[in-house]
Parts: structure tokens; sequence; C-alpha cells
């Protein structure tokens, strides 16, 4: 239903804020937001309730109508981190601690939704904050008094990436040879210190918010302490059960993409970088073939661990590149199982991706990841340490016993069917309820 306001008459007015460079072959994050934002364009406005609009960046101010409710907005960086990740593999981002258009932009939305902690966060912060100084009167008290309480936007956050150690593994990636040489920096431990200080400064912003919503269960305690457990929920990531999906077919098309026929084909699909664990999975790989085991791996995407990867493995791998969803999906259908090493995701929606398509999946233990199987062992494995000989055992179990394989890959599908929901249910589920909760407390009450 619509939200009724006392101070308003129409559709809450939302701005979704993705300080991201939106392309076709764009990061999981803005993947995830394409899909929202289509879910929320394929409702009747009236149902909706919402007028929704979110921030992009990219080469020129443009906007991109999905439906007279939904559309995206690019604005260009003020401070574009284009040269910083020139490699490859990582998402285009600003920098810059303020974004005068966008600061001109938001006050027109009730509610401001961060999803990262980069400039567009940082301009929503120090707008609210501004809007809402003195409003709520000395001696404050309630939900808000500590993130200053009062009329004034209501501010939710989404936490997709854990950036601080995103941007330690990327920082002792790229100077992890010159530390060897110096040991006074490597004692300072830039990538930590760094790591450090990113981390602060999300914590920051995340205080300024009226609500966060986290990909898994094991995220609340973090934010339950910036915001109160009262003000943290879960957003859940949806599944396109008509895009990705059991594809007999999709094997034989892989051979036209370069990969050998009759292998046992290890699918990575995601930057190809220190973050993800691509070199460990690389080397057990590498490691099962040495003994004779007929195992292939397909990489989907790059990153600058994609000549490294060749190095290791030679004939005994296809370097795909980034691949729009179309493509992945049929990918992912043709090969026999999916392995994600990586340690650094919040959510990895391409596990959910691949169990959707009837593949077994292989991840590290304790991670986030975990919560796509529900009940390891039969849906997916998990790794319990990071070596290149646990990962080859694990993948060895499933490259030498095609029966288990073929289980393990049914019961991944009945998981995906049974408890995986549509991008649609998500949104009104996870997101709507939320805006409407904290438009409602932060708006400012009539008089009677």
């Amino acid at each position: 239903m619509p939200v009724q306001r006392a101070d308003a008459v129409g559709p809450l007015s939302v701005a979704v804020l993705m300080e991201l460079v939106r392309t076709p072959l764009a990061g999981g994050q803005v993947k995830c937001w394409e899909r929202f934002a289509a879910a929320a364009a394929s409702l009747d406005p009236s149902d909706l309730g919402v007028d929704l609009t979110l921030y992009v960046l990219g080469d020129r101010p443009r906007t991109e109508e999905l439906s007279p409710a939904v559309r995206f907005v690019a604005l260009r960086p003020v401070l574009s981190t284009a040269l910083l990740t020139r490699r490859g593999g990582v998402d285009i981002a600003d920098a810059a601690p303020y974004h005068p258009v966008l600061a001109r932009l938001l006050p027109r939305h009730e509610v401001w939704h961060l999803t990262h902690t980069m400039a567009f966060a940082s301009t929503a912060v120090r707008l609210s904050r501004r809007g809402r100084r003195g409003r709520a009167g000395p001696g404050a008290s309630g939900p808000y008094a500590g993130r200053g309480a009062g009329p004034g936007p209501g501010m939710t956050a989404s936490v997709h990436t854990d950036v601080p150690a995103l941007t330690e593994a990327y920082i002792r990636q790229s100077v992890n040879a010159r530390l060897a040489r110096v040991p006074g920096l490597r004692a300072f431990d830039p990538a930590a210190r760094c790591a450090a200080i990113l981390r602060s400064h999300r914590d920051r912003v995340l205080r300024a918010c009226d609500h966060v919503l986290v990909a898994t269960p094991s995220q609340v305690p973090e934010m339950a302490a910036l915001v109160g457990a009262e003000h943290v929920s879960g957003l859940g990531r949806g599944m396109d059960l008509d895009r990705f999906r059991p594809d007999p077919g999709a094997r034989t098309r892989l051979a036209a993409l370069g990969v050998p026929p009759g292998r046992t084909t290890v699918l990575f699909a995601g930057r190809v970088d220190a973050s993800k664990n691509v070199l460990l999975l690389a080397e057990a790989v590498r490691r099962l073939r040495a003994r004779g085991a007929d195992t292939h791996l397909v990489v989907a995407g790059t990153g600058p661990d994609t000549d490294r990867v060749a190095a290791c493995l030679g004939p005994g791998v296809t370097l795909l590149g980034m691949l729009p969803q179309e493509r992945l999906a049929r990918v992912l259908a043709g090969c026999d199982l999916l392995a994600l090493p990586s340690r650094t995701e919040t959510i990895g929606n391409i596990v959910g991706e691949a169990m959707a398509c009837g593949l077994p999946v292989v991840l590290p233990h304790g991670t986030r990841t975990n919560h796509w199987l529900a009940a390891p062992g039969r849906d997916g494995l998990l790794v319990e340490h990071d070596t290149p000989e646990a990962w080859a055992a694990a993948l060895g179990l499933l490259a030498g016993r095609p029966d288990l394989r073929a289980a393990m890959g049914r019961h991944a599908l009945a998981t995906a069917r049974a408890r995986h929901r549509t991008w649609g249910r998500v949104l009104c589920e996870d997101l709507l309820p939320v805006w409407r909760r904290v438009a409602a407390r932060t708006a400012p009450v009539s008089g009677g």
C-alpha cells in the first residue's frame, strides 16, 4: 500500500546512493540494485507506493527511466578511483569527500539509502546532520537521539561489501613485493592501517543511519553495536529462476568457448585477485591435474591475477573474461561445480545462482556465503582450511565421484527452489517496510 504520511501526499520519495560506475559488466553490487530496480518497475506505482531514484556514477549526467516511478540517474564522479583500479577487477567509485551535484539533488527525497561509504554516503551524512542539527532540542531521547534525532530525511544503509577487508587484500597484492625489500614498511603494515581507517570511516557513516540492513546473520552483532539491535535487519538477495536454471544443452555450447569436452569443469566467477583467493583455487586444480585428474578450471571474470592463473594452469584453464548475466547463466549451467574460495564476500550471489543451475558448490568453512546452503555436505561442500591441499581434496572428491556430484547438484537445486526468494519478494519483504518505517519516524507530524 502507498505510504500515508502526515506531511506529504503521494508516494514516498526514496534515493538509493550507489556510488559505483554502472556498466553491463559491473560487479555484484550494481547487479543487485539493477534487479531491485527492475522488480520495482514491474509493479504498478500505486502498489509500489515509492518513487525510486537510484543514483550511480557515469561518464556523463543522464537519466534512464525504467517506469514512471523508477529511474537511474548517473552523475560524474568528482574524484574517480579509475586510476587506482586500472589493473581491472574492482568497480570504479568516487573517493571525494563531498559531491556537490548530489547535494543539490538529495533534498527532494525523503529517504536516503546508502549502499557504500564513499562520496555519495559522505555527502548524505553531512547534509543529514546539517538538516537535523538542533531540531531535537536539548535532552532529546528516543531511538534516534544519538544520531541527530528530529525531523529530516530518513537515512538507511545496506552493507554489500566488506570494503576494509577488500582494500586490505588489494593493497597487500599491490605492494607486497616492495614491502619484502623494506623491513620498516613491512612492520608498518600499510594494508592493515588503511583497512582500519576505512573501517572507522564506515562505522561513522553507519552510525548516522536510522536503520542498517545486512546480508547475513553473522553481520548483525557488528552493526547492532553501531546503531542498536532494533535498527538492524536482513536484506536478502533475490534469484531469477527463469534465467538461472539447469540447461542440458549448455555443456555442448561450452566447447565453443574453448572448454575441452569430457573434463570435470570447475567454475570460478568474480574478480581475479587476491581478495577472492583465486590463486589458491588455481594451485588446487594444478595439483589435481598433476595427479592425473581430468579437471579443468573455467574463470568468468578478470583482474590483476589473470596472467598468474594462466601461468599456473596453462591448458588447464579457460579464461572467459567478464560475462553479461545471460551468458554467465549458460556457462554456469554447463559446468560441473562452482568453487568460490573468497573470504571477503558478504553474500556471494553467484553461489545461489550456481545452485539454481543444479551445481554443487565448494566454499570456505565459516564464511558468509555458507548461508546459501540448507544442509552442508548434501547441497554443497565446506573446506575447513585455506590450503591448496585441502581445496584439492574437496574438489577431487567431487571430480572423482560423478554420482556424488550429481546427487549434490540435485540437492542444491532443491534448496534453491525451496529457499531462494525472487527479487520482487525481497524488495517487498525486506526493503520497502524499512523505508516506510524510517520515513514515518523521521517525518515532522502535522499539528492539530
